[in-house]
């Protein structure tokens, strides 16, 4: 899987710590923010999101879209669509229902960029497996927009610090406008110390083991309190077909 000598920088570090940050412009896969077509499609679909109807904390400043994909080293194909699902060992707020969420729009989902963003990121986490032979993915993707008046916070991870049941994450920012706070927290198993950071620009990115680390995003708030406000994300998990790898 060649996508790049940036690539492999990445792996040594996730696998040594857990999570990584890519640093802005260096990884040749990650898409670049700008007026790039692809990058101003991709972004522009945020604005066609549905809202999340699955709150039960009867809030109503999510909206989402999701999609399911089979990641294989020599294919990418999308499944149909399907459910959303999440115990409550994993989501102690929305967990133990089919959570169905408008899909992805397939022009979005089969772009080169997309293609590029999920070959890149497969190869990070393979290469910090170390793991010999081929891998099947089940990969599902999310579009997030967190909105946020001076009433009502957003709340970007309502169920608190949590893992997502999956072996590997990828969260990317797709835009901020008008949003204060949203830092995202990572505590890694063993360690008593929360590491905080905030993801401020468009194209800014983590990278997470699920096994080791728990992650959360505090509420967001408008720095303006006379304008709405919003966040807006890309998730992204990979899961070994036939159950866990580690």
């Amino acid at each position: 899987m060649n996508i790049g000598v940036a690539t492999p920088s990445l792996a040594p570090e996730l696998a040594a710590r857990g999570f990584v940050r890519p640093a802005p412009g260096t990884i040749d896969w990650l898409p670049a923010p700008g007026p790039d077509p692809d990058w101003t499609d991709f972004a522009g679909s945020w604005d066609r999101l549905g809202l999340d109807r699955y709150m039960a904390d009867g809030g109503r400043y999510r909206r989402r879209r999701h999609a399911a994909l089979a990641i294989a080293p020599d294919a990418i194909m999308r499944k149909p669509h399907q459910p959303h699902f999440q115990s409550r060992d994993y989501n102690r707020l929305n967990g133990d229902i089919q959570r169905w969420f408008e899909p992805m729009d397939d022009a979005i989902v089969e772009s080169p960029m997309m293609r590029r963003l999920l070959r890149g990121a497969t190869a990070v986490f393979e290469a910090a497996e170390a793991r010999a032979g081929a891998v099947h993915w089940h990969v599902e993707l999310h579009q997030f927009r967190i909105e946020a008046t001076a009433r009502e916070p957003g709340r970007p991870t309502p169920e608190g610090m949590h893992r997502d049941g999956v072996d590997w994450v990828l969260v990317m920012l797709i835009d901020r406008q008008n949003a204060a706070e949203g830092v995202t927290e990572i505590q890694i198993d063993g360690r008593p110390e929360i590491d905080r950071f905030t993801l401020a620009a468009p194209g800014d990115a983590v990278l997470l083991d699920d096994h080791r680390v728990m992650h959360g995003v505090t509420p967001i708030r408008p720095i303006d309190a006379t304008m709405p406000a919003c966040r807006d994300v890309f998730v992204a998990t990979w899961r070994a077909e036939g159950g866990e790898l580690r």
